[in-house]
């Protein structure tokens, strides 16, 4: 079985439109999406995109599905002030029918693996959607997270950044980002199989930009400047996530 892992898509439609091609060309039978489908610029669209693939996909909760369905319900979204006019947008584009399918999300799945064991996939820990790690925290502070899990691999996100590390006896992998890489440009997923395969889907992304650009999402232009053509460093994000 091959199990590709897909996260933190963020409504960007053209780069899930990319990395289905590479999934499809890598013989993927299984789709696991780890949850941020929304917010982003093409919300309903990457949506029905989504639903439109012809091979078994199942979907995680992650915090950006849980802040638009707050604003959906009219309560509060619990984001910075800065992140409220995305998410209110984000909510007014989807349909109601969306308001019923995204809380039926899982928080965690767990499945075998042939030649990986116990894979558990989750947004951000096994705990909650928001928790963050990244391949630099301390192992002290977050191995009370894995330990007792039974599984033998983890695949999260939510830091959009991939990373590989071992806590406790716990293969722990982050799946990177599709639509929001922090890095260098490009949409970033996993392909599981006996081994854990990290990949990076290139695509035009002059393109995207121009398409992200003819929505009409509020944080259109920082979007298609500073997530797609222009990505933040690792470095930079790892600094801003140390004190977290």
């Amino acid at each position: 079985m091959r199990v590709a892992a897909i996260y933190d898509i963020h409504g960007n439609l053209p780069a899930l439109e990319a990395v289905l091609e590479d999934l499809a060309c890598a013989g993927a039978d299984r789709i696991v999406v780890g949850g941020d489908v929304v917010p982003g610029p093409m919300p309903r669209e990457t949506l029905a995109r989504l639903l439109d693939v012809d091979v078994p996909i199942e979907f995680i909760l992650g915090n950006g599905e849980v802040a638009v369905l707050a604003e959906m319900e009219g309560k509060d979204s619990g984001v910075p002030s800065q992140y409220r006019g995305a998410i209110r947008w984000n909510a007014a584009q989807l349909h109601p029918r969306d308001g019923e399918f995204l809380p039926r999300w899982r928080q965690t799945l767990r499945m075998e693996i042939d030649g990986l064991g116990k894979v558990l996939f989750c947004h951000a820990t096994p705990r909650n959607p928001n928790d963050v790690f990244t391949r630099l925290t301390h192992e002290d502070r977050i191995a009370w997270l894995f330990v007792a899990l039974d599984v033998d691999v983890v695949v999260c996100g939510h830091t959009h950044m991939q990373f590989y590390r071992t806590i406790g006896s716990v293969r722990v992998v982050n799946a990177g980002s599709v639509g929001m890489p922090f890095g260098e440009p490009g949409a970033y997923w996993l392909l599981l199989r006996s081994q854990i395969d990290f990949r990076r889907t290139e695509y035009d992304l002059e393109k995207a930009a121009a398409r992200i650009r003819h929505t009409l999402y509020p944080d259109a232009e920082e979007f298609a400047v500073h997530n797609v053509l222009r990505p933040p460093s690792e470095e930079k994000m790892l600094r801003a996530f140390e004190p977290t």
